[in-house]
């Protein structure tokens, strides 16, 4: 196991924020895990944020739910987790690309900071440990990875000149 530690936990944010998450039921022991893990941190760390939790069927339904809900919601950031264990087919890493890509995209056209916590793991093994461990838990990690981009975001709104919406083939953005 590595040195690994948790990033530092973040300040808090005084306004009054919502976060979605949208998390995968498929290998629902860990995307559970995950999920609580996730909610708790957020709760602790930013008391005021609302906390939005979706589950869909699976991981590579991820990427649909996640864009459906930065098009339709106002959220000021998406957290997605899911866990997808590699097989003996390259079937688990085409649907981690196809997530990874799709989360990017998301975040780019629509101006909203997007967690990626689904994980490619080798085995359920590893699954576990960055699951359900003490010392490394990725849902703890994403929580924190969301309140720090809250300040990011928030940080952007208020140093950068106001500009009308850009268009992204033809379509408005979500922030002005």
């Amino acid at each position: 196991m590595s040195d690994f530690q948790l990033p530092p936990k973040p300040r808090l944010i005084g306004r009054k924020n919502r976060i979605i998450l949208v998390a995968s039921r498929f290998n629902s022991a860990y995307t559970d895990a995950l999920a609580e893990n996730a909610v708790a941190e957020i709760a602790r760390l930013s008391p005021e944020t609302a906390i939005d939790l979706h589950h869909v069927p699976g991981a590579f339904e991820i990427g649909y739910a996640v864009e459906y809900l930065a098009s339709h919601f106002n959220p000021d950031v998406i957290v997605a987790l899911g866990v997808i264990i590699r097989g003996q087919t390259e079937h688990g890493d085409l649907i981690a690309s196809s997530i990874t890509e799709s989360l990017q995209r998301t975040a780019t056209e629509h101006l909203i900071p997007v967690v990626h916590e689904v994980l490619l793991v080798n085995d359920k093994e590893q699954a576990e440990q960055r699951t359900m461990g003490e010392r490394l838990n990725r849902g703890r990690e994403a929580a924190r990875a969301a309140v720090s981009m809250l300040a990011v975001a928030d940080r952007f709104r208020k140093t950068q000149p106001a500009k009308p919406a850009p268009t992204l083939y033809g379509k408005e953005t979500r922030r002005p």
